[in-house]
């Protein structure tokens, strides 16, 4: 088994920066097609292509899913808290906009970084780290401070508390991945588990809510919901459960705060928004933040 990093290296970095800058723009792919898809079937129909993908990924390479390394009983857990967390980001985006729910959802290194400590004494931060996550969560509270203007109405509130349940509820999945079994298994393996129970339970989620299920739907729909599949659902969370493996969960916590301000940018660039005086101030400090974050300590002699 390789050994885990204390560190970040560049190659975490430049994998941590692609799949956060996908990640920003699968919000507006969600937000753009919930009207015609309804939010649980999207899902559904994501996570079992998914899972279809993975599991021809790992016969051909010859990477066992289903061998008893007690994984089965945290592997399951970890997967029904992966499918309510993405339940709750498909209905929220229903009831509320991205850049509202956007910012509770990204809670979610909190919940890593409060509770995993007591679980991996390794994984502790030190106060210029707890500064870092701070400066970077309070310059993504500032981007997203315009959407607060004006009053929310019930259906914006409903959308909050879905998206800060999401955000909760995949801070404690990260915490079963790094803290039982599961901190060995494959990347590949830990994935199943969550994309397979995900296309188990979400169609049946979705037929309790009364939604309508079809295949009749625009090119669009279908090229959103190949791209929330293919590199969303199949290839960024690969790359992702491999990092939990073999680098610090703190430190790779700190990088989903630049997702957020990706989705700013995506939504200046792709839904003509204004670019602000905020969204300049999150990027300084989600930079800054990581940096901190990031900081080694000093070695004494």
């Amino acid at each position: 088994m390789t050994a885990r990093k204390a560190h970040l290296d560049s190659l975490a970095i430049s994998l941590l920066l692609a799949c956060c800058l996908f990640w920003g723009f699968q919000q507006i792919l969600i937000k753009t097609t919930v009207g015609e898809v309804p939010p649980l079937w999207q899902a559904a129909i994501r996570f079992a292509g998914a899972t279809l993908l993975l599991w021809l990924w790992c016969l051909a390479r010859r990477v066992p899913l289903f061998a008893r390394d007690g994984t089965l009983g945290p592997g399951l857990l970890a997967g029904l808290l992966f499918a309510a967390e993405f339940s709750c980001i498909y209905l929220g985006l229903r009831e509320t906009t991205a850049s509202r729910l956007t910012v509770f959802l990204y809670t979610s290194p909190f919940v890593v970084a409060a509770l995993l400590p007591r679980l991996v004494p390794s994984e502790t931060l030190r106060a210029v780290q707890w500064t870092g996550l701070l400066i970077a969560f309070a310059a993504v509270a500032v981007a997203f401070s315009e959407g607060f203007a004006g009053g929310a109405t019930a259906r914006h509130l409903r959308g909050d508390a879905l998206a800060l349940a999401a955000g909760v509820l995949w801070g404690l999945t990260t915490l079963v991945i790094r803290a039982s079994a599961m901190a060995t298994a494959s990347a590949e393996k830990t994935l199943f588990y969550q994309v397979a129970v995900t296309a188990a339970v979400a169609p049946l989620l979705s037929l309790a809510l009364g939604e309508s299920w079809s295949l009749q739907y625009s090119a669009y729909a279908w090229s959103s919901l190949a791209v929330q599949t293919v590199i969303g659902a199949f290839a960024s969370y690969l790359a992702w459960m491999w990092l939990l493996r073999h680098y610090p969960a703190t430190q790779m916590s700190s990088f989903t705060f630049l997702t957020p301000v990706f989705a700013l940018v995506f939504g200046v660039a792709l839904l003509r928004e204004p670019l602000t005086a905020q969204l300049v101030l999150a990027l300084a400090g989600v930079a800054l933040g990581i940096v901190l974050v990031n900081r080694r300590p000093a070695t004494t002699r």
